[in-house]
């Protein structure tokens, strides 16, 4: 569908035109090492420096940076390459190609390639599964050639890739070597080389690394005996971390580090809608349903302690120290998205929906050049970003990172949101999320009007010929909803026959919304979230000024009225007003106040004054200084 939609206007459009002005550009510019007071990448320099050394035979430079930072430029490319449908560029489209004339110049004969062992260790290659990256490296450089061969027909990258999936297939199918990637990737990648090569081996391949991984428990145990080196120490008795605990068909639950366990996940999603398998099958609902019933955030953030980036136990899901990296949302929406493929439920689409409009877009500063890694539900001056515990969690988007994972990933997944908008199987059109644009297929053409999420109403005008279509109606609106044709509800879509000259107005549920976590969530006991759509709302100190928001005090000292109905009014700062109509909340409440301020502890009562608290989208958090945030606040 990515060819197909083409964005007009509202919320996702304009980041649409965000990523293509600016996002894009600017990352350009920081792989190249170019832009001042950012982390140094030198990314691209790894691929001129690997090409100089296969070409000549001698170094002009070192290798740079993490071991997977070949990863980085392969992101920037997906995201840059898709770009081209949204907002064509000849020169762009002129440097893609340049660079990916050096990724080729940097690949050796046998088809291997990763800079950093070309460059730093090449008696090592293919010896550190565990730590080192090499068919992570691989899986995003294969996304990034299927995706620039989807949008501008270019193969140049693609038969790098299918050369370098060769490669891999030789050692671990021709070769029979033991072993599977210690950071999963390469499994999703090698689905989607398959679909745009029709290659078989690359199907088999990542079915390959999905049947063997966790037989062996102890591979990279025994793997770390064989080597008397390692590249930062990863524990390999870690089971968990690595996803290797168990064969996948028998995990109960989502563990480990988050991003590599949906990354993971979505293959494994991805094979049983291929193979049609019951047991991986059944392995894919259950690993959905441990993180979205019980480890994931209002947010649609996963990983809930930086220990390890990872998921940690049922329901314990800390505010303050959250980890919710912005790539492990990304991942989600990989997951669920397949999983819409499993069976097609609302719920699935209902988490994308989460995970798109809060995490992902709260990873990107308003202006496109400054980025979140950790997206944490709670902030306080002085604690956040400083102490121990909590450094993780920072107060501000930095302008880039030494591990720069997240960036590019967020501007891949939004250049290419249109085949998560829309979907097409077994002759029913899917639309799964909202947004303003024009769709055309050769059998139909539908025209999408809408403000969503900040508005109330969609539209779908049939411009000419007819289809099934199935619309998804989200879980907030599903008590109260219209919809102006007949059709079928069943499992979160409604199902109707239009036909040219057909206009579907689907109306929504829009008012401000006060959530309550489950009893066992113990951080959010007695608190209260407010949601408006889709859209988490936050309380930030730039709007409630006074003590309550001040370095010293703490936003728990008000409490929101919750009979009370919250009202919609306003713009939410000035920052936002070229996003069009974006909505703040009021809600009235009261403010605790103790007669001595300084006393850590008394027995008097707290005085309660009547206030007002004003809320704004969670995404827009943190693009006016440094000032406190919160998400859940004590109830009345």
């Amino acid at each position: 569908m990515i060819q197909h939609f083409k964005l007009t206007e509202g919320l996702i459009p304009h980041y649409a035109r965000l990523l293509c002005d600016t996002v894009i550009p600017f990352q350009e510019d920081v792989l190249n090492d170019r832009v001042e007071g950012v982390a140094p990448s030198h990314a691209i320099d790894n691929f001129r420096n690997a090409a100089d050394l296969l070409r000549t035979g001698e170094k002009t430079g070192e290798f740079f940076g993490m071991v997977f930072q070949d990863s980085d430029v392969a992101k920037w490319i997906e995201a840059a390459a898709y770009s081209l449908l949204i907002k064509p560029d000849a020169e762009l489209e002129s440097r893609i190609d340049e660079l990916c004339d050096l990724i080729a110049g940097a690949q050796e004969a046998d088809g291997y390639l990763d800079t950093y062992y070309t460059l730093t260790d090449p008696e090592r290659k293919v010896t550190n599964l565990l730590e080192g990256h090499e068919l992570y490296c691989a899986g995003h450089m294969m996304e990034a050639s299927v995706a620039l061969y989807e949008a501008t027909g270019n193969r140049k990258l693609l038969s790098v890739m299918e050369k370098n999936a060769d490669f891999w297939y030789r050692h671990f199918i021709t070769g029979g070597a033991e072993g599977y990637p210690g950071h999963p990737e390469v499994e999703l990648a090698l689905m989607r080389l398959w679909r745009a090569t029709g290659n078989d081996r690359y199907k088999e391949l990542a079915e390959h690394f999905i049947n063997v991984r966790g037989v062996d428990p102890d591979f990279y145990i025994k793997e770390r005996e064989k080597r008397s080196w390692n590249i930062w120490g990863n524990d390999p008795t870690n089971r968990e971390y690595q996803q290797n605990h168990l064969p996948v068909r028998e995990q109960p639950d989502a563990v480990g580090h988050a991003v590599r366990a949906a990354y993971l996940y979505t293959a494994m999603a991805d094979i049983a809608a291929v193979t049609k398998e019951p047991e991986l099958t059944e392995a894919c609902f259950r690993l959905f349903e441990s993180i979205s019933k019980r480890r994931m955030y209002i947010t649609g953030g996963i990983g809930s302690t930086a220990h390890c980036e990872a998921f940690s136990t049922d329901y314990d899901l800390p505010n303050d120290t959250v980890y919710a990296e912005t790539c492990a949302s990304i991942a989600l929406i990989f997951f669920a998205s397949k999983m819409l493929k499993l069976k097609r439920d609302g719920h699935f689409a209902d988490v994308m929906e989460r995970a798109f409009y809060n995490t992902v877009l709260a990873g990107i500063e308003l202006d496109g050049t400054k980025f979140f890694y950790v997206n944490p539900l709670e902030v306080i001056p002085g604690s956040s970003g400083v102490i121990c515990t909590h450094r993780h969690d920072l107060p501000q988007r930095p302008g880039w990172f030494p591990c720069a994972c997240c960036p590019p990933n967020a501007a891949r997944l939004l250049t290419s949101v249109s085949k998560y908008l829309w979907d097409q199987e077994d002759g029913v059109l899917y639309s799964n999320m909202f947004a303003a644009g024009k769709l055309t297929l050769s059998d139909v053409e539908i025209e999408v009007e809408t403000a969503y999420p900040f508005g109330d109403t969609v539209r779908y005008k049939v411009l000419s010929g007819g289809t099934r279509l199935a619309v998804h109606i989200p879980a907030f609106t599903r008590k109260n909803y219209t919809v102006s044709m007949p059709g079928e509800y069943k499992d979160g879509y409604y199902y109707l026959n239009v036909r040219e000259g057909d206009v579907l107005e689907l109306k929504l549920d829009m008012t401000p919304k006060m959530n309550r976590a489950n009893i066992r969530v113990a951080r959010d006991s007695g608190l209260g979230a407010v949601t408006v759509g889709p859209i988490v709302y936050c309380a930030e100190g730039a709007d409630n000024g006074g003590e309550v928001f001040s370095f010293s005090a703490d936003a728990s000292s008000l409490r929101l009225n919750c009979e009370t109905a919250a009202e919609i009014g306003g713009f939410a700062c000035a920052a936002a007003d070229d996003l069009g109509k974006v909505f703040t909340v009021s809600v009235k409440g009261t403010r605790l106040v103790p007669d001595d301020p300084d006393a850590l502890y008394f027995t008097d009562e707290y005085r309660e004054e009547e206030s007002e608290l004003k809320l704004i989208p969670y995404f827009m958090w943190g693009n006016r200084g440094i000032n406190q945030m919160r998400i859940w606040l004590p109830l009345k």
